[in-house]
C-alpha cells in the first residue's frame, strides 16, 4: 500500500504527497468502490491500481487540486471498467451506466443516499461483520479504514507479517463466500452489529494505550488510528449515543498519553503523573462528546458513556488528591450492573480502596481470585499486592508484585512490577 520511494529526487516530495493523500483518502475510496463491486477485497485492488497510477502520473502532470476526487475518479472508472467486462454484471452495469459522469468527476460533498460517508457507513460495518473473528475484524478494520500496511499491523500486534496477511486475506474471502451485505443493518442488527464496531475500535485503541507485549509501554500511533475512527464514526451516526461514549472515552484517555510514561519510556503510574502534561484540548474534545452521549440517550447511560464519566472525573482532577474516588466506585457500580464482567469488578475494587480504604476492597479482589477468567491476568495480582502493601503486609504484597511481573507480556510493565516488589520487601 505504501509508495515506493522515487527514483528520480525531484519527484520525491510528490511521491510523499501522494503517501499522504492515499492514507487519507484510502478508506472513502475503498468505500466508494465497494458500493459499485461489491467486494471489499476487489475494492481494495482497485484502490492501489489508482495509487500506481497517481505516482506514474502526478510527478509529471502535477498534484491535481483535488487528489481525492482524483483518486476516488480513478478508482471508480476502473471499477465500473471492470463491471462492464463482466457479463454477468449486466444488470448492475445499466444501473450504474448514468452515474458513470458523476464518477469521472465526484462532487466535493456528495449529497443523497449514496453519499460518500454513507459508503464509508457501510465499510465500517462489513469490516466488523460478526461473521469474523475479532482478531479478523481487528486486522481488516485497520487495512481498509486505518489505511496501514500489513507489516505495520504485524508490528502493532507483535504477530507475524504471514499470520496478519492471512487474516486479511481470509477475512476478505469470508465477507465474498458468504455474501455479506454492504450495507448499515437496521433494527436490532444494527444495534448488535455496532456493539461489535465499537468494540473493534476500542480493542484497537487499547492495544496502543497499554501494548499486551513487546518492549514498549505505548504505541501512539495505534491510539492515534483509533481515535480517528471513533471521531469519524461519530461523525456518521450522530445519534448513536454510544458512539459519542466511545468517542468521549477515547479523548480522555488519549489526553494522558504525554504523562504516561517517563524519560525512558517506562510506565507512570496515575497517581505519579504530571497532570501539567496531560492535553487540555482533548479533555475538551472529550467533555464535548460526553455532553453528546448524554443529550442523544434515551435512558440510561451505555458502558462506553459510563466509562467515559469515570475518566471525565479523572480528567477533572488537576490533582491526585482531588479525585471523586466515591463518584467513581458508584460509576463503576453502574457499570458492574449495565456490562458486567471481572475486569469491571477488579477495577471497581480499586475505586472502592481509594473511596473506603485497601480494607473495604480486598475482600472484593480475594473473591476475584476464583475466576477462571482471571487466573492469568497479570492486574489482579498487581492490585492484590497493591493493597496488601497499603495494609502493611509487605512480603504478601511482594509475591503478588512478583507474580504478576512473571504474567505480563510486556518487558516496561515487569519492570515496574519488580521495583515495586523489590520495594516492599523486608
Amino acid at each position: 500500500m505504501t509508495p515506493q520511494p522515487a527514483t528520480d529526487p525531484r519527484d520525491t516530495e510528490t511521491a510523499r504527497t501522494v503517501e499522504t493523500v492515499f492514507r487519507m483518502e484510502f478508506p472513502r475510496v475503498i468505500a466508494g468502490v465497494t458500493r459499485i463491486v461489491r467486494d471489499v477485497g476487489i475494492a481494495e485492488e482497485l484502490a492501489q491500481d489508482a495509487l500506481v497510477a497517481a505516482l506514474e502520473q502526478w510527478p509529471g502532470d502535477g498534484v491535481p487540486d483535488n487528489p481525492g476526487a482524483w483518486l476516488m475518479a480513478t478508482a471508480r472508472n476502473r471499477a465500473v471498467d471492470l463491471v462492464r467486462r463482466k457479463e454477468t454484471y449486466a444488470r448492475k452495469l445499466a444501473e450504474i451506466g448514468r452515474d458513470r459522469s458523476t464518477a469521472v468527476a465526484p462532487p466535493e460533498e456528495p449529497a443523497g443516499p449514496d453519499d460518500i460517508d454513507d459508503d464509508l457507513l457501510r465499510l465500517v460495518f462489513t469490516a466488523c461483520h460478526p461473521v469474523l473473528s475479532a482478531e479478523a475484524r481487528t486486522a481488516l478494520t485497520l487495512r481498509l479504514l486505518g489505511g496501514l500496511t500489513t507489516p505495520e499491523i504485524a508490528r502493532a500486534f507483535l504477530v507475524p507479517e504471514a499470520t496478519v496477511a492471512q487474516r486479511i486475506v481470509r477475512a476478505k474471502r469470508t465477507l465474498a463466500t458468504r455474501n455479506v451485505a454492504f450495507e448499515v443493518p437496521g433494527g436490532p442488527d444494527r444495534e448488535a452489529r455496532l456493539g461489535s464496531v465499537l468494540d473493534v475500535i476500542y480493542l484497537i485503541f487499547n492495544e496502543g494505550y497499554a501494548a499486551t507485549a513487546g518492549d514498549d509501554w505505548l504505541r501512539p500511533a495505534l491510539c492515534e488510528d483509533a481515535l480517528r475512527l471513533a471521531r469519524v464514526l461519530s461523525g456518521l451516526m450522530p445519534k448513536e449515543p454510544e458512539v459519542h461514549g466511545l468517542a468521549a472515552l477515547l479523548e480522555f484517555q488519549a489526553s494522558r498519553a504525554a504523562a504516561r510514561t517517563g524519560p525512558d519510556g517506562g510506565p507512570v503510574l496515575l497517581s505519579d503523573q504530571d497532570r501539567t502534561r496531560w492535553n487540555r484540548m482533548l479533555i475538551a474534545r472529550g467533555v464535548t462528546a460526553l455532553t453528546l452521549a448524554d443529550a442523544t440517550a434515551a435512558g440510561a447511560p451505555g458502558p462506553y458513556a459510563l466509562q467515559a464519566a469515570i475518566a471525565a472525573c479523572h480528567a477533572s482532577a488537576y490533582r491526585y488528591e482531588e479525585t471523586d474516588w466515591p463518584q467513581i466506585a458508584t460509576l463503576y457500580a453502574l457499570l458492574a450492573a449495565r456490562a458486567p464482567s471481572p475486569v469491571v469488578e477488579l477495577n471497581r475494587a480499586v475505586a472502592v480502596s481509594m473511596a473506603e480504604g485497601p480494607a473495604a476492597a480486598l475482600p472484593l479482589v480475594d473473591a476475584l481470585t476464583e475466576v477462571p477468567a482471571l487466573r492469568e491476568y497479570h492486574l489482579l495480582p498487581s492490585v492484590r499486592g497493591d493493597l496488601l502493601a497499603r495494609l502493611g503486609r509487605t512480603e504478601e504484597a511482594r509475591a503478588e508484585f512478583e507474580r504478576a511481573a512473571s504474567l505480563t507480556r510486556n518487558a516496561r510493565e515487569r519492570e515496574l512490577l519488580l521495583r515495586r516488589a523489590a520495594g516492599t520487601g523486608a
